[in-house]
């Protein structure tokens, strides 16, 4: 394999995590906005509990997603492979 694939490859997959990690960051942060600002969003007519377990699951999945991203663009970026396996 060229060299030049595996450095395009390395930069490819970089940038698909940055975009992952900034996913992770935007479902975090709409979960932390609705669990706590919920009446913004009581007009769609959901119950409050769902509201609140909604936001707490957006919330804690974005927050997987951003630690996934941030792993795997520096693995990525260092050639680590223990950080790309996670």
């Amino acid at each position: 394999v060229p060299m030049g694939v595996l450095s395009c490859m390395k930069y490819l997959m970089g940038g698909f995590n940055v975009l992952v990690f900034a996913g992770g960051t935007w479902g975090g942060g709409v979960g932390v906005w609705v669990a706590v600002d919920p009446a913004g969003f009581q007009e769609g007519g959901a119950a409050k509990p769902v509201l609140s377990a909604g936001a707490y699951l957006l919330l804690a999945g974005g927050v997987v997603l951003s630690l996934l991203g941030f792993l795997g663009c520096c693995g990525a970026l260092r050639g680590g492979r223990a950080l790309l396996l996670v």
